[in-house]
């Protein structure tokens, strides 16, 4: 059911004022009345936004295999996320970071951990997203998630944490499945007076699809919060993680098709690698209720990722480290007689001084031939910082007529410098921008909503992609070859026009958004030179000519047939749309922007039975994707089926599933990262979906 008002919620009031407040009716579920509002709320504030929004509910999602953010975003119109061999997801919503790798470094979505950044002037990285920590996961696509400051094209994703009023009090959980995958959880979380906490440990391995695939990975999550009074509310936040996933490298579409467990020769004579050997995010959050109108909150989040990487002729051993500060005050009020809402946002990050990177000869070749492994040939820094200062209202002009506007100023920062050998002048760049937004909703009846939206965005650089872009080289010693100053890169805009709707029909509950994006200075990324026996691959960034994004995101969940106490069929149905082209390139006209499928279709037939009994068919169908901006090669469409079988008992305390995928062995590309023009050769671009698995895990909880 859909919202005629906006959601005004005020962390600090009691559950049932929150109830009242809102007007929700929540429906009989068996669960506790905390949980069910917490999540009937969260499902209210997306349906308030004139835009469009996911959201994902981990218990379901949890009801199959939970390996990667691939197995969150399934079903998800508008998302597009694909695993490559290891955590690192390519996502992209509406063609943010279409054509980067999967990586540690994610780009043109603003990611957080329960409102609180984790996106940060280096990107966004991946190994500290453990899907079994969270409780669901919010999407606002494109600038729908602008009252969190998210100002990237892309938009944001909040990965809300379980806490000690949704988990139980201990939960313990195992998969195991097709090339030696397993993954274990301990959980347990619990309310205790005025205090909650959470606290879980995962561990996974797996041997990988391709040769030289494997990967492991450890770590907890924790947190814990306190109500001091009904006005003043306060929580503490930790995760930990370690991974290490060994690097395959790409493969051409021949490949693809007739050997895709290969590796790349020399990542495999490398023992090429990726090591995360320690991540930490830690965060405070507190709620202040002023009145009965008003709120503010306070977030505070130290975040050091540094990195290991063994991939090439060269180690690179990173660091990043980041402190990020989110002021809100969120305000209830009637102008004129109108129901009004008031959101007055700050949120920064810093990158710290120690923010770089050290390079070392790891394999004497080419030009560091004569050098011993150990060698140093190079030391820079990675520094940056993101301010947004974000005002937004949304204002009640006629019963059902709401009107959203907002504007941001926004600061960015970014400064790189090759300090050895020799040190180099500094880049720095300071740049403020802006960001309008104007939106309209209008709730026809409670089951029709309609829904339009103009807005502005603006994402800046990397400070690592103003190094790998350059084009200026060390012609001597061991960096011979390498980049001694970074290159400007400016800030990537774009102006969007969203329109679309919501609601239920006959054919059940629909959602449906329609947008176009003039992009100017796109910053996208290609690889320049592949890797050799004698050279790493050179991937560089920089500022496209004039770019269109634009398409058609669907989704629509269809009850079949109803036979109450013999159960219930239900088809899902997911379909993205996505047309990214240059406007008149000099070099490459109209042509379509690579990595991306034009069209990408998802879908589930599930049989859901009242003792806990399911069983689900799956499909996936993709378009051929463009492998290079010349459109001289295409990496090939595909369609995969996958079934499930489980049972969830009704007590809520055991759960035992069978996922079976990629039933036909469908061979098929599942990343691609796009070279410049391969005039039509068949170059390795590709990393390969996995073949045929079964996967099949259990879980007991003590409520």
């Amino acid at each position: 059911m859909l919202l005629r008002h906006p959601p005004f919620i005020f962390a600090a009031l009691t559950l049932s004022s929150l109830v009242q407040a809102e007007g929700l009716q929540l429906a009989p579920v068996e669960v506790t009345t905390a949980e069910a509002s917490a999540a009937e709320i969260a499902q209210a504030q997306l349906k308030s936004v004139p835009g469009g929004t996911n959201y994902i509910d981990m218990d379901s999602v949890q009801q199959g295999r939970v390996s990667t953010n691939e197995d969150v975003f399934k079903y998800q119109a508008g998302v597009y996320a694909k695993a490559a061999n290891n955590e690192g997801v390519k996502v992209s919503i509406r063609g943010s970071g279409l054509n980067r790798a999967p990586g540690a470094h994610a780009s043109g979505l603003y990611e957080m951990f329960d409102g609180l950044p984790l996106t940060g002037p280096g990107g966004t990285p991946y190994e500290l997203k453990d899907p079994l920590w969270q409780s669901r996961v919010e999407v606002l696509r494109g600038a729908n998630g602008f009252d969190q400051g998210a100002l990237a094209l892309g938009g944001a994703v909040n990965y809300v944490t379980r806490t000690g009023l949704d988990a139980p009090k201990l939960q313990v959980r195992y998969e195991v499945g097709s090339r030696g995958y397993a993954q274990r959880e301990v959980s347990s979380g619990q309310v205790l007076g005025d205090a909650d906490y959470y606290i879980s440990l995962t561990d996974s391995e797996s041997d990988g699809y391709q040769h030289q695939s494997a990967g492991t990975g450890k770590g907890i999550a924790a947190n814990f919060g306190y109500r001091f009074n009904p006005d003043l509310e306060t929580r503490f936040y930790l995760r930990y993680r370690e991974t290490t996933n060994d690097s395959p490298g790409r493969l051409t579409r021949d490949q693809v098709s007739h050997d895709p467990h290969a590796a790349s020769s020399l990542n495999a004579a490398r023992d090429s690698k990726r090591l995360q050997p320690g991540s930490s995010w830690i965060a405070n959050k507190t709620t202040l209720q002023l009145d009965d109108a008003s709120r503010i909150e306070v977030g505070l989040a130290y975040h050091d990722y540094p990195m290991d990487l063994r991939e090439g002729t060269n180690r690179l051993k990173v660091a990043y480290t980041d402190i990020s500060g989110t002021l809100n005050y969120i305000r209830q009020d009637n102008l004129f007689g109108h129901a009004s809402k008031t959101t007055v946002g700050l949120r920064t990050t810093q990158a710290m001084p120690n923010n770089g990177a050290s390079e070392y000869v790891r394999i004497p070749a080419g030009k560091t031939a004569i050098y011993a492994p150990g060698t140093k040939t190079r030391d820079y820094s990675y520094l940056g910082s993101d301010t947004v200062l974000h005002v937004g209202n949304e204002l009640e002009l006629l019963e059902d007529l709401w009107l959203t506007t907002g504007l941001a100023a926004i600061y960015t920062r970014r400064e790189t410098q090759v300090t050895y050998p020799d040190g180099q002048a500094p880049l720095s760049q300071h740049d403020w921008d802006y960001a309008p937004r104007i939106g309209l909703r209008y709730d026809f009846t409670p089951q029709l909503q309609v829904y339009a939206n103009l807005s502005r965005s603006v994402e800046p650089p990397h400070a690592w992609s103003m190094i790998w872009g350059s084009n200026k080289y060390f012609d001597a010693g061991p960096a011979n070859g390498l980049a001694r100053e970074g290159v400007s890169l400016k800030n990537q805009t774009a102006t969007t026009l969203e329109v679309g709707g919501r609601g239920e029909a006959w054919l059940g509950q629909w959602d449906l958004a329609l947008y176009r994006s003039e992009v100017r200075h796109e910053l996208l990324s290609v690889e320049t030179q592949a890797q050799t026996a004698n050279s790493s691959a050179i991937i560089a960034e920089s500022n496209a000519s004039p770019t269109v994004h634009q398409g058609v995101e669907l989704s629509l969940l269809s009850p079949l047939w109803d036979g109450g106490r013999n159960g219930r069929l239900d088809l899902r149905q997911a379909y993205t749309y996505s047309d990214f082209h240059y406007r008149d390139d000099d070099r490459f006209g109209d042509n379509t922007l690579p990595g991306i499928p034009k069209h990408y279709y998802q879908a589930q037939v599930r049989y859901s039975h009242p003792t806990g009994f399911y069983t689900s068919l799956n499909t996936e169908h993709a378009s051929r994707v463009a492998v290079d901006y010349a459109n001289s090669y295409y990496a090939a469409a595909y369609t995969t089926l996958g079934a499930t079988f489980g049972y969830d008992a009704p007590q809520r305390d055991w759960q035992a599933w069978v996922d079976l995928r990629n039933l036909t062995n469908r061979r098929y590309a599942n990343t691609v990262t796009p070279g410049y023009d391969d005039k039509g050769m068949d170059a390795a671009r590709s990393t390969p979906a996995d073949g045929r698995g079964i996967y099949t895990g259990v879980s007991w909880s003590w409520r």
